[in-house]
């Protein structure tokens, strides 16, 4: 677990070292493809080609000297890459299986983090399942990795597998992108490799921009009448696991809750609490659904987010103090609010606490505004933008980052904002109160309680 800045590698001199070499490699072989870049585009220059009449003898040397460079094993290996014919000549690498420097450097970046899984997960270096893909990937044999993979599904059911990789499920997903014959993928398990904000997902290398194409509503936001029965079933306790709890009672149907709560120093602040995805089909009516969270992982425009906007115009009253606590992509949703200068603008973005929620490549607008990340590491959901409970990039220094490993490893058991709750609780209360000592300034008398129907459109 870790309680503030850095990497969520484990303790102790042998992993920080590991972890270490593990991120220096992984740059080198960032720095390794760039290079392959640049010399692609020398050799392509056409002033390289026209300078062949004035020199024959010289550029053909320099010919030669540039071809080796990009494509023998004692040079940059397979290395073609950049414009139109640098990216030809990759696609028949990697549909040939050409060795290629920047990428066994890469892989082996991603092996040492694998192994610091196994500092934290001794488990995950010995499960049998785990091994078998790890080697099916590293023996090239994509087919028999997925059959493993697929077997284990139709054996024990996909949340109990996914449950199990989903310690190192990025660095797995990023090292077979790397050596599979889809050149598509390759992107977005580079931006894993170099701890960068990545644009598509390593499986099939769909790009945001292409889920967003369905994700253009928007948004809308109307006020409920107040149901007494739903009320009463609140926990009025104030604290981080109270609105956990409250965040299960509000479900994930498309609706949001905004307390007005008046603090032990008598100031009104506003608590916002934004459930995670609806359950169901990938598009529904509401912007809690999966095309939604694809779109808002990526980007900080959904409509989700103008949702909330809509909703923060109907219920808090300009320059107010608001603390956003969501789950899963109502984590994605609060932290997309606090990247926006005009919500910034508006009103005094205190505190996020975002709960299960892949945000760790997401940048607050206002410096001041404290974030906190809470991550159950056997949850799947935390990685789905390319930075694993193992990561060795370590996040801003001012942010609290709390990860632990929930017993049950059960998927997507262990995701739900009531098992998060019950994580606290019983596996780290000291994280809980350490959560709650920076909310006390929004635990005291609620005021009023508004709850909103989210509308795609």
């Amino acid at each position: 677990m870790t309680t503030d800045s850095g990497t969520r590698a484990g303790a102790g001199t042998d992993a920080a070292a590991l972890a270490a070499v593990a991120r220096t490699l992984g740059e080198v072989a960032g720095a390794i493809r760039e290079a392959g870049r640049v010399v692609t585009a020398v050799s392509c220059d056409p002033a390289l080609a026209a300078s062949l009449g004035r020199s024959p003898r010289s550029g053909l040397r320099a010919l030669r000297a540039l071809g080796g460079a990009l494509t023998a094993p004692s040079g940059l290996g397979y290395a073609p890459d950049g414009g139109r014919l640098g990216r030809a000549a990759r696609l028949g690498g990697v549909l040939t299986g050409r060795a290629n420097l920047a990428v066994d450097v890469a892989v082996t970046s991603l092996k040492l983090r694998i192994r610091l899984c196994s500092v934290r997960h001794p488990e995950f270096a010995e499960d049998g399942l785990v091994r078998r893909l790890l080697e099916a990937v590293e023996a090239d044999r994509q087919t028999l990795a997925l059959r493993i993979f697929r077997d284990s599904v139709r054996a024990q059911g996909a949340d109990r597998v996914l449950s199990r990789l989903a310690p190192s499920l990025t660095e797995v997903m990023a090292w077979n992108a790397l050596v599979d014959e889809n050149p598509f993928n390759d992107a977005a398990a580079w931006h894993i490799v170099t701890g960068t904000r990545p644009d598509g997902d390593p499986l099939l290398g769909l790009s945001i921009g292409a889920w967003a194409r369905w994700d253009r509503g928007p948004g809308r936001a109307v006020v409920q009448p107040p149901d007494a029965g739903f009320l009463d079933r609140l926990d009025p306790g104030g604290g981080i696991g109270a609105h956990l709890r409250n965040l299960a009672v509000l479900g994930n149907d498309g609706r949001m809750l905004v307390q007005r709560v008046t603090g032990p120093d008598d100031v009104t602040r506003y608590v916002v609490l934004l459930p995670g995805m609806a359950f169901g089909r990938p598009r529904n009516p509401t912007p809690q659904d999966l095309v939604g969270a694809v779109t808002a992982v990526g980007r900080n425009d959904s409509p989700y987010t103008r949702s909330v906007r809509k909703a923060l115009v109907r219920t808090v009253p300009e320059g107010a103090s608001v603390a956003l606590v969501g789950h899963s992509l109502g984590g994605i949703a609060a932290m997309n609010l606090t990247e926006i200068p005009q919500v910034n603008q508006r009103w005094r973005l205190t505190h996020v606490v975002a709960v299960g929620s892949p945000v760790d490549f997401k940048r607050p607008y206002d410096p001041k505004t404290r974030v906190v990340s809470l991550v159950n590491e056997h949850d799947v959901v935390p990685n789905l933008e390319g930075r694993s409970p193992v990561s060795v990039f370590p996040v801003p220094a001012d942010w609290l980052e709390i990860t632990w490993a929930d017993p049950s490893h059960d998927f997507p058991r262990c995701h739900g904002a009531e098992a998060y709750a019950q994580g606290l609780d019983e596996v780290v209360p000291h994280a809980r109160d350490q959560v709650d000592v920076l909310l006390a300034p929004y635990r005291g008398r609620v005021e009023e309680t508004v709850v909103l129907r989210l509308h795609d459109r």
